[in-house]
């Protein structure tokens, strides 16, 4: 599409020099170099933002995993004869976690694993729960539910951060601005006698590389760039879990 309008920008300064000459080109910088600035601007503030929000996910899933894997320290504190039942729930717990970070790509199977953790947490903090108001269970009152619910709190927390993004907006605008810097970039290089193809290409590549990088750190589960390094220590957790 850049490379569409930069020639179509180019036929349209061609024909505004064969109209009016030397003067087409006069005073037309400002307005090129508003729009350009327009658009560095852009890309230089949502890439950032975008930079930025993937650093605090990966901060997110270290803190969930670090929460998770102290609640699961804690069951020791339990009485022995009622520490298997909830190290089972805490299994299967993560199993669901880990079902949902790696079948990311439909919404409804998101959907289905949300369900799945909601019930394995539900059980998981009905045993806990159980097992602290049991006999010998007092010294794990102070110790593991807490960590439980800080356990619950990360990874909602986490799951949230996946949904924050820069309103559609942005992303409109940032278009807008790339296809109108196309359009005066082909007015601007209309002077020469033959395209310039490096120029050109280059362009076209410099912007749909940017946008692409932006994207793909907004959304750290679908493309190239991914947080599954993090997603391996969760898995390792979970294996650690015997």
């Amino acid at each position: 599409m850049v490379i569409v309008l930069l020639e179509l920008g180019r036929r349209l300064g061609k024909r505004k020099l064969e109209k009016y000459g030397k003067d087409a080109e006069s005073g037309v910088g400002v307005i090129d170099a508003t729009v350009y600035g327009l658009l560095s601007l852009l890309i230089g503030f949502t890439f950032a933002g975008a930079s930025s929000r993937f650093d605090h996910r990966r901060q997110l899933v270290a803190e969930e995993i670090n929460a998770i894997g102290t609640a699961y320290l804690r069951v020791e504190a339990l009485p022995p004869r009622v520490q298997e039942p909830v190290r089972e729930a805490f299994r299967a717990y993560m199993d669901a976690l880990i079902a949902g970070y790696q079948n990311p790509e439909a919404s409804g199977a998101v959907r289905r694993e949300s369900k799945a953790l909601k019930r394995a947490q539900d059980v998981l903090w009905t045993r806990a729960v159980a097992a602290c108001l049991g006999p010998g269970g007092e010294p794990a009152r102070m110790l593991l539910l807490p960590s439980l619910n800080e356990s619950f709190d990360a990874v909602e927390m986490e799951y949230l951060n996946r949904r924050i993004h820069p309103p559609v907006i942005i992303y409109a605008m940032l278009g807008m601005a790339a296809l109108a810097a196309a359009v005066f970039g082909g007015m601007g290089v209309a002077v020469g006698t033959t395209r310039n193809w490096s120029h050109i290409v280059g362009f076209a590549a410099t912007i749909a590389i940017a946008v692409w990088v932006i994207v793909e750190l907004e959304y750290p589960r679908f493309g190239v760039i991914r947080v599954t390094s993090f997603d391996q220590t969760l898995v390792e957790l979970r294996e650690s879990m015997r």
